[in-house]
């Protein structure tokens, strides 16, 4: 009798007892490693006023054109302080004083994972540009909830409230 499973990598073709042996390893997505982003933000301060920015138009509609504080991904071997100052020169051609870290929050988008870590920043000047951004306001503490904030940016909101 002849193993129907001899031409059959999956199973075992000698002992013909279905046992699985090499099969592939399949993952749903929730099982799938899932990309994870070290980020950092600036909470920059003019008075009683904080710098919101309004992210562009992209195909991930959870973050399109939603306000976020300016700021990017840490780069392999960048503390921090080094990447918000890299970040927000490359985006706003704004150079920036980083002070302590405000708040941490992580938050899970449906693809990928962040920890977004706040710093009190104060500016060198007033004379950035919008280079990554459609849109910049100077708000009141209070007015902060009225913009549509990116998730992890109104969790940091909230973080930052309850630890005055």
């Amino acid at each position: 009798m002849h193993c129907f499973f001899k031409n059959n990598n999956y199973f075992c073709s000698n002992v013909c007892s279905n046992i699985i042996m090499d099969r592939p390893k399949r993952h749903n997505k929730k099982e799938m490693s899932r990309k994870h982003l070290n980020v950092v933000c600036a909470v920059v301060r003019d008075g009683n006023k904080i710098l919101c920015t309004q992210r562009c138009r992209s195909s991930k509609g959870y973050v399109s054109e939603h306000w976020e504080f300016p700021g990017g991904q840490i780069e392999e071997g960048e503390s921090p302080e080094e990447a918000l100052i890299r970040e927000i020169k490359e985006e706003m051609d704004w150079n920036i004083y980083v002070g302590r870290p405000l708040a941490k929050v992580d938050h899970s988008y449906p693809d990928f994972d962040i920890t977004l870590t706040a710093f009190d920043c104060m500016a060198r000047d007033y004379d950035y540009k919008l280079l990554e951004h459609i849109d910049a306001k100077w708000l009141t503490v209070g007015e902060l909830p009225k913009l549509q904030w990116t998730e992890a940016d109104r969790e940091l909101i909230e973080s930052m409230e309850k630890t005055k």
